[in-house]
């Protein structure tokens, strides 16, 4: 099912949390709603779901105008961070609950719920309660209780953030393997860039109620709309300078980048550090002192003072870096980076904020 939003609006006395947002979900896919917290992405949810009703704007699934329908009558499932699932029932119990209340047959919800459990990898713990369960497993059994009623829309309100850090990247690829088997659309809460980088098959950054960006996971992270985009979905780091023909010229340190763009006077350049690497003597595009040097193992994580208070963070492989130390000047590559323009006097801080 598609899923349409045409000027969506949502005010609470004092606040628009959600302005005039107009997106279109294609059929099928799993889309991350991705923003810092208090952005509005719950609250877009809930408005889908029809637990909040709209503002202004309008809701289509389909062709369907659901703007005004309650949420037992918009055929969609809905997963909380907290599962909230009846403590007091089995998990087939929870599982056909949703059937129970339409009346479904008995041997015929339980033969749906069992076969839903099965999918999602709990058919073993049927009978125990919740309070039995692992915070994953009661992560199935509600996803299973969304899925068993055969919904048009599966919305998911950062369903993972309960569980520890393995439990939950493992769960991120169950999610994707479960939509696929489904072929149902999903729309995913979370503020987590690395989960939506890793689901999704589009994701659409938000930021103050307002859509930033909207693109696959390798467009958001390669082709950031803006700085703040840059800045939450991966490592960044930005330093200010002045592009003319062929160069950028870096702010209070009597440096520059080579430069082959559109962009004329005041920018913001952002380097992502798996993009510099340390240069031999003289060959480096950068120069600059070690501020910081901590090997993790597999990498070494450095940061490197260009001057004038400008710096840029390095992750390197710690073979390169062996010889790095703190207070070492070192010369730099810079492999790519981006180009923002930039209002005379403006701090380009305020923007990632």
């Amino acid at each position: 099912m598609q899923v349409r939003l045409e000027n969506v609006t949502k005010k609470f006395p004092g606040v628009t949390a959600v302005n005039t947002f107009s997106v279109t979900l294609p059929d099928g896919e799993l889309i991350c709603l991705l923003g810092p917290s208090g952005c509005g992405k719950s609250t877009i949810l809930n408005m889908l779901s029809g637990i909040l009703p709209v503002s202004g704007g309008d809701i289509y699934f389909d062709e369907d105008n659901v703007t005004k329908l309650p949420p037992e009558e918009r055929g969609i499932g809905l997963v909380f961070q907290n599962y909230a699932l009846y403590p007091h029932m089995t998990v087939l119990e929870n599982i056909c609950f949703p059937l129970e209340i339409k009346r479904v047959p008995k041997d015929e919800r339980v033969a749906r719920a069992t076969k839903m459990a099965k999918l999602v990898h709990v058919d073993m713990l049927l009978n125990r309660k919740p309070k039995e369960l692992s915070g994953g497993q009661q992560q199935r059994v509600a996803i299973a209780r969304a899925l068993v009623k055969e919904p048009r829309l599966l919305l998911l309100d950062e369903p993972l953030s309960n569980l520890d850090a393995k439990l939950r990247e493992s769960m991120r690829f169950e999610i994707k393997e479960i939509q696929r088997q489904y072929g149902i659309t999903v729309v995913y809460v979370t503020h987590d860039q690395t989960e939506a980088m890793a689901m999704s098959d589009r994701i659409v950054v938000i930021n103050r109620g307002v859509i930033q960006q909207v693109g696959s996971p390798r467009t958001i992270y390669s082709e950031p709309a803006n700085p703040f985009i840059a800045d939450f979905v991966g490592k960044i780091d930005f330093v200010e300078g002045v592009a003319s023909e062929g160069v950028i010229a870096l702010n209070d340190c009597d440096q520059k980048l080579p430069y082959k763009g559109e962009l004329r006077g005041n920018v913001i350049v952002g380097v992502r550090p798996e993009n510099i690497k340390y240069a031999e003597k003289g060959k480096g595009m950068l120069r600059g002192v070690v501020k910081s040097h901590f090997y993790l193992g597999d990498v070494d994580d450095c940061r490197v003072d260009l001057g004038g208070g400008q710096e840029l963070r390095i992750i390197a492989d710690p073979y390169e870096s062996r010889n790095v130390e703190n207070g070492k000047q070192v010369e730099l590559d810079v492999r790519s980076f981006l180009v923002y323009p930039q209002k005379p006097g403006e701090d380009f801080r305020k923007i990632l904020t």
